[in-house]
Formats: C-alpha cells, sequence, structure tokens
C-alpha cells in the first residue's frame, strides 16, 4: 500500500481557507479564526492510495481535510477489511488518536488529498480558551457516532439493495453540500471493492447489486468512479429521508 505523504511548501491562510467560502461551515470568531492560524502548523500532500494513519499507531498531530476524499477503516488479521466512514473537506481525523493514545482505525486516501495539521499537544488551549470550539469538537464527535449508527442499520437490517442505495445516496448528498461536483454530474472516487467493504458483501454480491442500481438508472459505473443519476429514487429505495446538516463546524 502507497504511504507517500509530502509537506506542501504553500500553506493556505486560514483567512483564505476555500472552506470558509461555503455556506455549509460556520463562521469564526475573529478569536477563532487567530486561534485555528496559530494551531495549525502547515499542510500534507498525500498520493491516492496512501494511507494517512495506520491502526495502532499513535501521532502527533490532528488533521483537517483541506480537500480530497478518503475513508477510515479497520482489518482482521485474515486481510478482510470494513470500511466505517468517509472523509471529505472540513472533516476533522486523528482525534481518537490525540484522546486514547492510539488511533483504532487506519484512514487512507481515495483520491489527493491535502491536510491541515495541527499539533495535538495544543489540543487543550481549545478547551482552556474557546467553548465554542470546544463544543464544535463534541459535535464532530457526536456527529460520527450518528453516522456510524446509520451504517450499522444498514449493515443489519437493509438488503443489498438498500445498502448500496443509501451509501451511495449518502455520499453523493454530502460532496453536493460541500458543492465538490460544482454543478456537473462528478464521479464519487471508489470502486466497487471500496463498495464492498462498506456494505459487508462478497464483490459479485456487490457487482450484482451495483447492476440492479445501473438498469433502474439511479447509477453510472465509470472508470474513475460512480456517476449518482437519481439521488432521490436511491434516497426512496433506501428508506432515508436525506442529508440534512444545513450548517456545521469544523477546525
Amino acid at each position: 500500500m502507497a504511504t507517500t505523504k509530502t509537506r506542501n511548501s504553500q500553506r493556505t491562510p486560514c483567512e483564505q481557507c476555500p472552506l470558509r467560502k461555503l455556506e455549509h461551515f460556520r463562521n469564526f470568531t475573529p478569536e477563532e479564526l487567530e486561534f485555528v492560524s496559530n494551531f495549525k502548523t502547515g499542510e500534507l500532500a498525500v498520493d491516492a492510495g496512501a494511507t494517512i494513519l495506520v491502526e495502532g499507531s499513535h501521532s502527533a498531530h490532528l488533521f483537517t481535510v483541506l480537500s480530497g476524499w478518503g475513508f477510515r477503516y479497520k482489518m482482521l488479521d485474515d486481510g478482510r477489511r470494513q470500511i466505517l466512514n468517509y472523509m471529505m473537506p472540513g472533516d476533522l481525523i486523528g482525534l481518537q488518536g490525540s484522546l486514547m493514545g492510539e488511533m483504532q482505525h487506519s484512514i487512507e486516501a481515495l483520491s489527493p488529498v491535502t491536510l491541515c495539521v495541527f499539533e495535538r499537544d495544543k489540543l487543550g488551549g481549545i478547551f482552556r480558551n474557546h467553548a465554542d470550539l470546544a463544543y464544535d469538537l463534541t459535535w464532530i464527535a457526536a456527529r460520527e457516532e450518528r453516522i456510524l449508527d446509520e451504517n450499522l442499520l444498514s449493515i443489519g437490517r437493509r438488503s443489498a439493495l438498500e445498502r448500496a442505495a443509501y451509501l451511495l445516496a449518502f455520499l453523493y448528498q454530502r460532496a453536493k453540500a460541500l458543492q465538490l461536483f460544482d454543478g456537473q454530474r462528478v464521479s464519487i472516487p471508489i470502486t466497487q471493492q471500496h463498495v464492498a467493504d462498506t456494505l459487508g458483501l462478497s464483490i459479485v454480491h456487490t457487482n450484482k447489486t451495483l447492476k440492479k442500481l445501473g438498469e433502474r438508472k439511479m447509477i453510472r459505473w465509470a472508470d474513475k468512479g460512480c456517476d449518482i443519476l437519481d439521488d432521490k429514487g436511491l434516497m426512496q429505495l433506501a428508506g432515508w429521508d436525506g442529508y440534512k446538516e444545513k450548517k456545521r463546524p469544523f477546525i
């Protein structure tokens, strides 16, 4: 597995962060913006397929995804993989390792990723001096739990077709809220193996399931991933009400 990471010589000033322009994220106060600017130590460029964090490792840093896609996963000893969740711009990664001592999951880049780097040792300053930012961290952790609840519901009770419909609708709506498609039908950068490892299905079963969604004109599988043609139809099939986050925090 690739592990290429490079320090980015260019650093995006927090005042000019492209994520701050999106209505999807709450605004920082001037004091919060100054703190986060000092909290950030640099940026890290990661190649597609590279491992960002490894289960069992200790990291001196936290990261916010500035651009690109990634995923969290756990591995069994025999090599079987369970994908837990997907990372997109604005997501905070490495918090578990900062609070619990070591990572309990790994994170891999799905596409080229740029990360904002923060020193773990400075995390306490948020709780001491910035109550709203501390609340944001709590919100981020609670949101992750909510996403995992829905994923567990899928694996435990939804049919294979409903599982795939939920996953693809969820990824599409999250990316749309972040304006990652820029008004175009850009592919979600996942393979059928990623889908299988998320849904707990064999690759053969996954392929047959995705073909059914394709036959219903809901998706189209492309060389670079999956095109969503009918996200409302996917939501209805999955019995899911849709992505409801109007405003959300980020660090």
